[in-house]
């Protein structure tokens, strides 16, 4: 893994302490929007070493990746079915 996708696990895992918007926080530390940062951590957790890295949070974000690819698939079934 290089140094870059270490820091984005890295800021991944503690980004809500930081005292200002993460979407602000990405452009200061990694200078792409949150959008792109958003597709290159999807990418990192592709990688075998990332749940090497960090095994729980890898894990979390693969549950929270799948949970949004779920919604986006059946948006009426991800919240409890049909409603009457």
């Amino acid at each position: 893994m290089t140094d870059r996708q270490k820091a984005l696990l890295d800021f991944e895992r503690t980004w809500w302490a930081q005292d200002h918007p993460k979407d602000l926080a990405i452009r200061e530390l990694f200078g792409c929007s949150a959008q792109e940062y958003s597709s290159e951590l999807s990418e990192v957790l592709d990688i075998p070493e990332a749940r090497d890295y960090d095994p729980l949070l890898v894990r979390r974000l693969e549950r929270r990746r799948l949970r949004r690819h779920r919604d986006r698939r059946d948006p009426v079934e991800a919240h409890g079915g049909a409603q009457t």
